[in-house]
């Protein structure tokens, strides 16, 4: 056989390898990839639901806040006012991971919120955090 001629044996080693590549690929983007921009919150799954108890009050530092990596949920306080948004940035799907001064940040892009309204303080995320339905019951923050 010739130097130019393709054998069909690495014909079809080569089309094996270029059809596991891609399934990988699509596996990997599925599995890692992005939310998508501006991905809109879908709420948290896992049987969270109204009357669900999140965390007690005394658990939130006044000023600053927590994130609920389970349920993706991050819940702020400000004196006695409890707020609750989806941690889930709407950037790129990344989980916002800090509240401090008065910010929500999300460690992908740098993105930040305003912990009291979850509105856009920096970009590149356009659109605010969603707010989470929640209300005090005996010193806890409880969904619904």
């Amino acid at each position: 056989m010739s130097e130019q001629g393709v054998s069909r044996r690495n014909l079809l080693q080569n089309a094996g390898i270029a059809v596991g590549a891609g399934v990988l690929g699509a596996v990997g983007y599925t599995v890692y990839g992005p939310g998508g921009h501006d991905a809109p919150y879908s709420s948290p799954g896992g049987g969270i639901s109204s009357g669900t108890v999140l965390a007690p009050v005394a658990d939130i530092p006044d000023g600053g806040g927590v994130v609920l990596t389970k349920t993706k949920i991050v819940l702020t306080r400000t004196g006695s006012q409890v707020a609750a948004f989806s941690a889930v940035c709407t950037h790129e799907a990344c989980l916002v991971n800090n509240v401090q001064n008065g910010l929500i940040s999300c460690p992908c892009h740098g993105s930040t919120f305003d912990a009291a309204t979850g509105a856009v303080r920096n970009g590149p995320a356009t659109a605010p955090l969603p707010a989470v339905p929640v209300h005090i019951v005996d010193n806890s923050v409880v969904m619904g």
